[in-house]
């Protein structure tokens, strides 16, 4: 059995929060470049090429990519070999909120009842999922969510019959219905199966996957080529003014389902695709 100690969490949870609202990966360059080289349209090719510069002042500085620093989501995956000592795994998680957000003078977004509306004043209580994994190790990772692009996200119990058509269908009205709100180009995660709180779930945790990087199953990889191409031919383009690249890429996760069921939920990410790993 290894300790952790929950300080360390707090400590790392605090530095990934700064790091994933000021830093994005080398994915999401590649990922910039290449969508700047099939932009043709003027105006769209000056909103890539100004969303490139935002994020290098922003890395430089260590000042936010956008001022809505977002709800923290938080993954963890926990070794079953690991013992935190000194503390509770969500408290030090929370704990590490409120000094990254604190420190890092980023936005409180987070209000304490949903019908009352008040401002909890430090963007905690984070939004953390959960998983027991082989080891004794601890990985986190920080995705500040924000709530221009969360809005637009949605989810669907489709029918069995309504099949790979039918998903399509649904992933294309979620963007299209979206239009410029979620800060186009984005990132789409789709969820397909488990049930009506898995579906999301696989749909947020599917944004977290390299810009570029294919599903290691054929098939899925093949949708996911399929829908990216059909979200590009909608024309929406770069914050929603026209242009080729509406999307960066798809990415789909998958889980087994109901035989009587066929969940697919659509999160859509702004072009700033923020997360950033720590493993303790």
């Amino acid at each position: 059995m290894r300790e952790i100690k929950a300080q360390e969490i707090t400590a790392a949870v605090a530095r990934l929060c700064i790091e994933a609202c000021s830093v994005l990966g080398p994915d999401w360059w590649q990922a910039m470049a290449a969508a700047l080289a099939r932009e043709e349209a003027p105006l769209g090719r000056d909103i890539l090429q100004q969303l490139q510069e935002n994020a290098r002042l922003a890395a430089g500085t260590g000042e936010p990519i956008c001022q809505d620093t977002g709800v923290a989501v938080v993954f963890v995956e926990v070794g079953q070999e690991v013992h935190i000592a000194g503390g509770n795994l969500y408290e030090a998680i929370n704990a590490g909120v409120r000094q990254g957000y604190t420190e890092g003078y980023l936005r409180n977004s987070v209000v304490g009842d949903p019908l009352l509306r008040k401002n909890t004043g430090d963007n905690t209580p984070a939004i953390i999922h959960t998983e027991i994994v082989d080891g004794d190790r601890l990985k986190i990772t920080v995705a500040p969510k924000g709530a221009g692009s969360e809005n637009m996200s949605g989810v669907k119990m489709l029918k069995p019959a309504d099949g790979v058509a039918g998903i399509k269908k649904y992933v294309l009205q979620v963007v299209e219905e979206a239009g410029g709100n979620p800060c186009p180009p984005i990132v789409v995660g789709v969820g397909i199966g488990g049930n009506l709180e898995k579906a999301p779930y696989l749909a947020k945790k599917a944004l977290l996957r390299p810009l570029g990087q294919r599903h290691p199953l054929s098939h899925v990889a093949e949708l996911e080529e399929e829908l990216l191409e059909a979200i590009n031919a909608t024309g929406i383009g770069p914050q929603g003014l026209g242009g080729r690249v509406t999307a960066l890429d798809v990415h789909i996760e998958i889980y087994p389902t109901h035989i009587a069921s066929l969940p697919v939920a659509v999160n859509l990410q702004c072009h700033a695709a923020r997360h950033a790993t720590a493993i303790l």
